[in-house]
């Protein structure tokens, strides 16, 4: 029996933003592709984040090609908002997208090409492109955790909701944007304790006057300046590509936290009691019923079964071409090519370079060559 139910040209793993773009730039080009996601609905890699999450870029920069952001162009959307305009993106695009469909395993194809292993199935394509997130979605939570009394509930900040989700003093450990997001808003439910060391800058309010002069300078330095062609740019992007490194807060500063009674210690939590609470790395131990892990997420490509990985983790690969790989793409990684490709204003741009990449390789079939495991 054939296990191929089903062959494309180029195939798209993840359906998030990055996904769709570059779909949608395909098809633009005349290229066969077909996006598949695990999820039951479009959308739904962001509705599962806490139900207060809002981008930190005004929605006149969130759009992608071919399709404008909807509402006020200075407004913040939420990540509901997002969800809905991807599921619309996706319609009034007319892009060929499979839900349901999670790729387990991905192969070079006996002959060329490559096999996305979906249960007994497999779907064969010319060439494949993984837009899968920019870590993925595998909590990284420390080995201390394991170590904690039962009685301390712990949570990832991908498994909060709300404040109605948690209960007694709380822990929040990870002081990029989502832990400090999370403590804010848990404040005025529960005494919070954040820590870790500051992140970056204090931000500039949204919908500011400052905001409004900063954020389109901020964009065109996101974009343009700071990328892997400048010094500053790749100092950067081997920052943003080290372990579990969050971005900096966004939106809520120190006073913010203070102003709500949020208890901010600048150390980290290393070790158990003997009765297994948390204790920092100067000794305190921290008496807590539950502990929030704002850690970020493991990177796995585990299940990418070629030679394209490099000894930190990360894909061996240029603006999401990869280097060893011949039609093995990218998108939506951390820095693909700027501090923007991480987030909606930068996609575009990724999605267009990788999609002129595969065009170019199916005009040329002579010149392909094989993938190879």
């Amino acid at each position: 029996m054939n296990p191929h139910r089903q062959h494309v040209q180029t195939l798209v793993i993840g359906a998030g933003q990055a996904g769709l773009a570059t779909a949608h730039e395909l098809q633009e080009r005349g290229v066969q592709v077909l996006v598949v996601d695990g999820n039951a609905r479009l959308g739904d890699n962001w509705r599962c984040h806490w139900d207060s999450l809002r981008l930190f870029t005004p929605a006149r920069y969130d759009g992608l090609p071919g399709l404008p952001f909807p509402g006020d162009p200075w407004s913040y959307p939420g990540k509901d908002d997002v969800a809905d305009y991807l599921e619309q993106y996706a319609l009034e695009t007319g892009l060929p997208v499979r839900l349901r469909t999670r790729v387990d395993r991905l192969t070079a194809a006996p002959g060329g090409g490559f096999l996305a292993h979906v249960g007994d199935e497999a779907i064969a394509c010319d060439d494949v492109v993984v837009a899968t997130g920019t870590r993925g979605r595998t909590p990284a939570v420390p080995d201390v955790a394991r170590r904690m009394d039962p009685s301390v509930r712990q949570l990832h900040s991908s498994e909060y909701r709300a404040p109605a989700s948690v209960s007694g003093p709380t822990l929040v450990v990870g002081t990029s944007h989502s832990g400090c997001e999370i403590a804010y808003e848990l404040a005025p439910h529960v005494p919070v304790t954040l820590c870790g060391r500051f992140i970056g800058r204090e931000p500039v309010r949204p919908g500011s006057r400052w905001d409004r002069i900063g954020t389109p300078l901020l964009a065109v330095v996101a974009r343009h300046v700071l990328t892997r062609r400048t010094a500053p740019g790749r100092a950067l992007m081997r920052r943003l590509r080290g372990p579990h490194h969050g971005l900096p807060t966004a939106r809520i500063t120190r006073r913010d936290l203070a102003e709500r009674g949020v208890t901010w210690i600048e150390e980290r939590v290393e070790d158990v009691t003997a009765d297994g609470r948390p204790v920092l790395a100067d000794g305190t131990a921290v008496d807590v019923e539950t502990v929030v892990w704002c850690t970020g997420y493991e990177l796995d490509y585990s299940w990418i079964e070629l030679p394209v990985l490099g000894d930190d983790g990360w894909p061996r690969e240029y603006r999401g071409v990869a280097d060893d790989v011949p039609g093995l793409y990218f998108c939506g990684l951390v820095f693909q090519w700027s501090m923007a490709s991480m987030v909606l204003p930068g996609v575009a741009a990724d999605a267009a370079y990788v999609a002129d990449h595969i065009a170019h390789r199916a005009a040329r079939p002579a010149s392909r060559s094989l993938a190879s495991a």
